[in-house]
């Protein structure tokens, strides 16, 4: 059940929805009975996912942006646009950080970023941040 919610959060969290799956992380971690190696990997798993449903969004229904349900603002895809237009798709690289790094996947889809190699960089900068996390956990 602990994977299951952690899994759930971590996807969640890729997408627009205003949700903290490090936190999550952080509690099972704590845990005796854990698995570490697979808690990142479910984490992992779950945020890389929910980024590829941003990447679709984006691709398929850009053509809605107008609309009042679209998840993100207008101000909010301009910005995001304009920094994935001056950096590219290393800007993926950032997809991890609160606030920008949601809309940039969405961005990707946008503009029609090549799916394998939106794939490839959030894979390694999600992962990245869940292992970073644990290493930062490690030393307290």
């Amino acid at each position: 059940m602990n994977y299951i919610l952690l899994f759930l959060s971590a996807f969640g969290a890729a997408t627009l929805l205003p949700l903290q799956s490090e936190a999550v992380l952080l509690g099972l971690l704590a845990q005796d009975g854990s698995v570490a190696w697979l808690l990142i990997l479910v984490a992992s798993l779950g945020n890389i996912l929910g980024s590829c449903v941003n990447w679709f969004l984006g691709k398929y229904l850009e053509h809605y942006q107008d609309r009042k349900w679209f998840p993100v603002s207008p101000e909010q895809l301009q910005k995001a646009q304009g920094a994935y237009a001056r950096y590219g798709y290393w800007s993926l690289l950032l997809s991890w950080v609160p606030i920008i790094g949601d809309p940039l996947t969405l961005i990707a889809g946008v503009l029609k970023e090549r799916f394998w190699r939106f794939f490839l960089l959030v894979t390694v900068a999600k992962t990245g941040r869940y292992l970073s996390l644990y290493l930062i956990y490690l030393q307290f």
